[in-house]
């Protein structure tokens, strides 16, 4: 826990306290939780030494690195799926979709529908296809994986009524099967206000939602955050500020299709959501937990100590526990 100078504790320990009543990863008697592993020590340690934070230190480095993606737009073909998957490349709205289902066949089988993260400004990259082979492999289930339009060019205006819309289609010609939405980071952010766009016109929900450090609230305004900042190895407020704002276009940043955070959790599908302290977005799940336990809504908050952002896909003990968790949960 941070505290703020004078010595202020920049997340009240009431909040803490009901955040720990469904955390059973920190609740756990002490000799269960060890704190990082030496693994994960030396993972952050690493992420550190990578470009990733530069990247978001300031509005002029995001705007740059925008300009240069739009020059030389990154590839968003499958990489990494691993043996016995399929992929099967489909236009839906005028989006290319994946489907990846397991090679034995798909009868019968759930279905998944993952949302990438990378801030709305960067594509799907290789360790999300990783995961995406993963749980179609292991947990035999069907991923539906849109590749939506990034920010500037495309805005949450346009991408979350769409994404809606496929999540309405694909619950539709599930029929019976279980259908999971699993989100990263913006992707997390974004299969919430999807769902919530679902909710509000009446349409039915999925049967579960897993917000990987979910991007929530676009506005990054919490005072303690500036201090989680300091020892996140990956992200920076500038940067997450204008990538924000790219992807608010003409809504302001606090309207719920950014900010899912400020929009209403009534009725919503069942969530588990991981989080990390090292993550500056951690304080966000807290309060998304909250709120969904206090309108009804079952959650299970994974929030692990000094972990960072996105670990519940990292190579280390802790992503693979929480991946293991994932794949039961959607199969």
């Amino acid at each position: 826990m941070d505290a703020q100078p004078g010595g202020e504790l920049t997340m009240s320990v009431a909040r803490l306290v009901s955040a720990l009543q469904f955390c059973p990863d920190i609740c756990a008697p002490r000799s269960r939780d060890p704190g990082p592993s030496l693994q994960s020590r030396g993972f952050n340690a690493l992420l550190g030494l990578l470009p990733y934070k530069q990247q978001l230190a300031s509005a002029e480095a995001v705007q740059a690195h925008v300009q240069k993606l739009a020059l030389a737009p990154a590839s968003f073909e499958p990489t990494g799926l691993g043996r016995g998957v399929e992929a099967t490349l489909t236009k839906m709205g005028g989006w290319p979709v994946y489907y990846t289902a397991p090679s034995s066949g798909h009868e019968g089988c759930n279905h998944v529908m993952f949302l990438h993260g990378g801030g709305f400004i960067n594509e799907i990259v290789p360790a999300h296809w990783r995961f995406i082979g993963q749980m179609t492999r292991k947990a035999r289930v069907v991923c539906v994986v849109p590749i939506y339009p990034l920010a500037p060019r495309a805005t949450a205006k346009d991408v979350v009524p769409k994404t809606a819309e496929l999540l309405r289609m694909l619950l539709e010609d599930a029929g019976s099967a279980k259908v999971t939405v699993v989100g990263n980071s913006a992707g997390a952010g974004l299969a919430l206000a999807a769902c919530q766009w679902l909710r509000d016109r009446g349409h039915r929900q999925p049967s579960r939602l897993v917000l990987i450090s979910p991007a929530a609230d676009a506005s990054v305004s919490r005072p303690e955050q500036v201090a989680i900042a300091a020892r996140d190895p990956i992200q920076d407020i500038p940067g997450i500020i204008e990538a924000g704002r790219l992807y608010a276009g003409e809504l302001d940043v606090g309207h719920p299709f950014v900010s899912p955070l400020k929009g209403a959790f009534r009725a919503l599908a069942p969530m588990t959501v991981f989080s990390g302290t090292r993550d500056l977005l951690y304080p966000d799940s807290v309060d998304l937990a909250e709120r969904a336990r206090a309108v009804g809504v079952a959650v299970e908050l994974h929030l692990l100590r000094d972990q960072p952002h996105n670990y519940a896909l990292m190579p280390t003990p802790e992503g693979r526990r929480a991946r293991a968790m994932i794949l039961r949960a959607v199969a």
